[in-house]
C-alpha cells in the first residue's frame, strides 16, 4: 500500500458538522482505498496527514464518544 498517494486531483470535503464558515475545520479526500488523507482547511497547500482506515475509524469513534 502506497502511504504517499498522488493527491493532485483529490476532491476534498469537510464534515457535515462543520460550521460552514471555513474556520477550524479538517478536510478529507475520498477515493484512496485503505487510506484517509486529511488536511487543515485553513492551509490547503500545507502538509497532508495520511491515516490508515482502521486508525481513522478509531479516531472518529473517539471523537463521537463511542469509545470509552
Amino acid at each position: 500500500m502506497n502511504r504517499n498517494p498522488d493527491l493532485t486531483t483529490a476532491v476534498w470535503r469537510k464534515s457535515s458538522y462543520s460550521d460552514g464558515g471555513g474556520t477550524n475545520c479538517v478536510e478529507v479526500a475520498d477515493g484512496y482505498t485503505g487510506l484517509i488523507p486529511v488536511r487543515d482547511s485553513k492551509v490547503p497547500d500545507g502538509q497532508v496527514l495520511v491515516f490508515g482506515a482502521t486508525p481513522w475509524a478509531s479516531f472518529l469513534a473517539q471523537v463521537k464518544g463511542e469509545l470509552r
